[in-house]
């Protein structure tokens, strides 16, 4: 497949290192900072990272930017009506708008906060426990996170998906705090905590705890490379399904639905 890489740093380096290996072609990088970008357009310019990938003759786009950006390039490239990959996490409040564009302009998007594959495990092993500690009261329950000092949004989106994972099974916790308590948090409410620091990947615990023990659920990510090989994979899987209609285009989806019977 001819792939665009809409972002160039970090990410969108390794990125094309993997799609490479599994033996896509890369088309186009397009990046508004990084000097070795084939494509270099003005910041949050949308319409510039369109032109860009319309002119590489990309067959697929996978998106690793800015929140500031994401909204912007989605709205862009959405018309294009190529599959869209989109791994910038931060804009879960605009879900229901991209959602709406995608139906008008019969683009398709698919996004997830996170594309490891070990985390997305790691959210069915949460829901599980979940629902077996909603069956003792006597446990509380947290969520925590810790990612590199680069990171724009806190807390990060798959902190949050996670929280929401734990709140489907535990079912007396029914709000998330992501702020500092400034009093005595309520029995409903679940905190999810942030840390940045460093150039930690990302790693994310859940808390279960009774005056009598505490249970703790953690994935620590090593480095970008299971980010970056979920996200071609999940290109991969939605331009074959949408190629063969087993997906429609002009949809918003996640992994559930380009990895069936895993997620």
């Amino acid at each position: 497949m001819k792939i665009a890489l809409v972002g160039y740093g970090k990410m969108g380096h390794m990125l094309e290192q993997t799609a490479l290996g599994l033996g896509h072609e890369v088309v186009a990088t397009v990046d508004s900072f990084a000097k070795d970008a084939s494509f270099k357009v003005p910041q949050d310019d949308g319409n510039a990272v369109a032109d860009a990938v319309e002119k590489s003759g990309a067959e697929g786009i996978i998106e690793f930017t800015s929140p500031a950006s994401v909204i912007g390039n989605i709205k862009a490239l959405l018309p294009l009506k190529l599959p869209l990959v989109v791994g910038t996490t931060g804009w879960n409040d605009k879900m229901g708008e991209i959602e709406s564009l995608a139906s008008k302009t019969g683009g398709t998007v698919m996004h997830s906060a996170n594309f490891s594959i070990g985390v997305n495990m790691f959210y069915r092993i949460v829901e599980e426990a979940a629902k077996l500690v909603d069956n003792f009261s006597e446990y509380d329950a947290a969520v925590w996170e810790m990612h590199h000092n680069q990171k724009a949004d806190s807390p990060s989106g798959t902190a949050i998906d996670i929280a929401k994972r734990v709140l489907s099974g535990l079912k007396r916790k029914t709000e998330l705090v992501t702020d500092a308590f400034h009093g005595k948090p309520e029995p409903r409410q679940l905190h999810v905590s942030s840390t940045r620091c460093g150039t930690v990947p990302g790693t994310h615990k859940v808390f279960f705890d009774s005056a009598a023990d505490t249970i703790e659920l953690t994935h620590t990510a090593r480095s970008r490379q299971g980010f970056a090989s979920g996200a071609v994979h999940a290109l991969e899987n939605l331009k074959s399904f949408l190629d063969s209609g087993k997906l429609q285009p002009g949809r918003l989806y996640g992994m559930s639905d380009v990895f069936p019977g895993m997620f």
